[in-house]
């Protein structure tokens, strides 16, 4: 475990990407991103708004078939995902309670563009700047497109 990627993950660099395209600006490294409770991967200060780019395996996707349960020592790890689970819930309640509205994106979505939009766009108000390509293709990920996500190169 000590090799999983904590930040930079391929995930994160889409997401990023992805709202840096649509028009929005938001902090990686910044104070607020170290001191919010769960230390989210993206904050969007401007809107009150954070953003944890959950991969499936680890925060348990509902009903996802990348959020498997690995065979052996599986006491250990069902207690591992519960914890991690929790600890996301609470997370997001008090975040909440701060008065910062929590939005997941899941690793899985990110493999579908457009789902990824939709929901970004329902959970943020739209900026000025806002233009969406006609064809999604035509969107120049910095980290990889769908037809290329999570091939070994």
């Amino acid at each position: 475990m000590s090799r999983v990627q904590g930040k930079n993950t391929k995930p994160e660099l889409i997401a990023r990407s992805l709202l840096h395209q649509l028009g929005y600006r938001f902090t990686v490294n910044g104070p607020k991103n170290k001191r919010l409770p769960g230390k989210p991967d993206i904050v969007l200060p401007k809107y009150k708004t954070v953003i944890f780019v959950h991969g499936c395996f680890w925060h348990r996707h509902p009903n996802c078939k990348y959020a498997t349960t690995p065979k052996s020592n599986q006491e250990y790890w069902n207690a591992k995902f519960k914890r991690n689970v929790e600890r996301d819930q609470t997370n997001q309640r008090t975040l909440k309670k701060l008065g910062w509205q929590p939005l997941i994106l899941w690793e899985c979505e990110l493999k579908d563009l457009e789902k990824t939009i939709a929901k970004i766009i329902a959970a943020l108000p739209r900026t000025t700047a806002f233009s969406l390509p006609e064809e999604l293709e035509d969107l120049a990920l910095v980290a990889e497109t769908k037809a290329t996500y999570g091939k070994r190169k």
